[in-house]
């Protein structure tokens, strides 16, 4: 840049040295011209004497115009040249412009190879830069969402694959699992089959012994402490005829004195005995838990639910020991809306709050939770349902309380529980456009990336 400007310079004071020289020769032609016409007009005033001095400034006014035009002339002539040095400035400025933008863009004519490279790189620019505007074109296509139904439809067969792709997953989880386990055959896979079968049974009966046992009343247990007095009374009766029978084989006949302290020793003996034996009896027995003081309050419930509903609204009912005695009903599913209705407007139990609801996966079912409870009573009672793991469906309980609306949509978003009937129900955390249920056992992100 530093060798076009000084070549500009160069070119804009040689152009200003030839305008001058052109004007001072003009200047000097001109003058020349003046002086022999000013020599003639002085000597034919010299010979006309006889003028008068009128005609003399008449003369002297139209020489002095002819010098003022004169003069106009000339400066005109300068101003010309001037206006000619500077467009002379200028074409020579653009002519060395456009001469170092030819030698910067063109390679030198000799070197053929560099000219080649030169061409090759703005080919494949242009290639570049087709191809950026291609896929930038296909991107934006592939992200403008559907319109109407295609949007809709898009989004079901995303979650249809997603689905499919969690339940591929658990089926080959079950199959290595089976694998793993090696399960019997013939004979043996039928007896495995018994014995648990027996195990559940067990179980079942033991449950339902520890419920009568827990619903026992005050005279059950007192007829057990008056069993046991009973027990404890007759083996110190018999203990003690024992050590007198062992005494009197013992003692000689013609000694009483030895027989009284033989008999009060044996005596002794066996008062200790026996009050060992009751201590060591009475530490083994085990504990009688006694009844949940919710027990009669859910006893109550299950009574009213089975009067108004029939025995096979609930499946289970229990004192959630490890949740503050929370009296527990698990209802099905077809009847939990009516039933929720009826615990909120019988004015027997008048539940007007709920307090907490949520979902959980258990792996081969999900579980719908709520609490309830009523200000009035004081008293709360806890309702579960157990759902279809493919397809979780109940009804809202929205319409009874509001306060469902956000917890059933959260459960919706994150576990994919379909409450019938509810008003609004869509994501609450998750993009509408979301794939899957992030708190499912199996779930897998559609995108991994992000």
């Amino acid at each position: 840049m530093s060798d076009q400007n000084k070549d500009i310079d160069d070119a804009k004071k040689e152009a200003a040295r030839r305008a001058k020289e052109e004007a001072q020769k003009r200047l000097a032609a001109r003058q020349e011209n003046e002086i022999p016409i000013v020599e003639e007009k002085e000597k034919a005033l010299s010979n006309e004497s006889e003028i008068d001095a009128a005609e003399a400034k008449r003369r002297a006014a139209e020489e002095a115009k002819e010098k003022a035009k004169e003069i106009a002339a000339q400066k005109a002539a300068e101003r010309q040249a001037s206006g000619d040095d500077e467009k002379a400035t200028a074409k020579a400025k653009a002519a060395a412009l456009a001469k170092q933008k030819e030698k910067e863009e063109e390679p030198p004519e000799g070197d053929e190879k560099a000219k080649a490279i030169a061409e090759a790189k703005a080919k494949a620019a242009a290639a570049a830069k087709a191809k950026a505007a291609a896929l930038a074109k296909q991107k934006e296509k592939e992200e403008e969402p559907p319109e109407g139904d295609e949007k809709a439809k898009a989004i079901a067969e995303a979650k249809a694959k997603a689905a499919a792709a969690a339940k591929a997953k658990a089926a080959a989880l079950a199959k290595q699992k089976e694998k793993e386990e090696e399960p019997l055959e013939g004979d043996e896979k039928a007896k495995a089959i018994a014995e648990a079968k027996a195990k559940a049974a067990a179980a079942a009966l033991a449950k339902q012994k520890e419920k009568e046992e827990a619903s026992g009343d005050d005279e059950k247990a007192k007829a057990i402490a008056a069993a046991k007095a009973k027990a404890v009374a007759a083996a110190k009766a018999k203990a003690a005829a024992l050590a007198k029978q062992k005494g009197q084989e013992e003692v000689p006949e013609g000694d009483e004195k030895a027989k009284a302290i033989a008999a009060a020793k044996a005596k002794a003996a066996a008062a200790a005995k026996a009050r060992a034996a009751g201590g060591k009896k009475e530490e083994e027995e085990p504990k009688v838990e006694e009844p949940s003081r919710n027990q009669p309050y859910l006893d109550a419930c299950v009574q009213a639910i089975t009067t108004k509903f029939g025995e096979d609204v609930l499946e289970d009912f229990y004192i959630n020991t490890l949740s503050k005695d929370v009296p527990t009903l698990i209802v099905k599913p077809k009847h939990y809306y009516e039933m929720m209705e009826f615990l909120k407007m019988d004015p027997e139990f008048a539940f007007d709050y709920m307090s907490e609801l949520h979902a959980t996966d258990f792996t081969v079912h999900m579980e719908v939770y709520v609490h309830l409870y009523s200000y009035g009573k004081k008293q709360s009672v806890a309702v579960k349902v157990k759902l279809d793991r493919d397809e979780p469906k109940v009804s809202s309980i929205v319409p009874l309380w509001s306060g469902a609306d956000w917890p059933e949509r959260e459960a919706y978003d994150l576990l994919g529980v379909v409450f019938e009937g509810h008003p609004n129900l869509k994501r609450i955390l998750m993009p509408d456009d979301w794939i899957g249920y992030p708190l499912r056992k199996d779930y897998e992100p559609f995108d991994v990336e992000v």
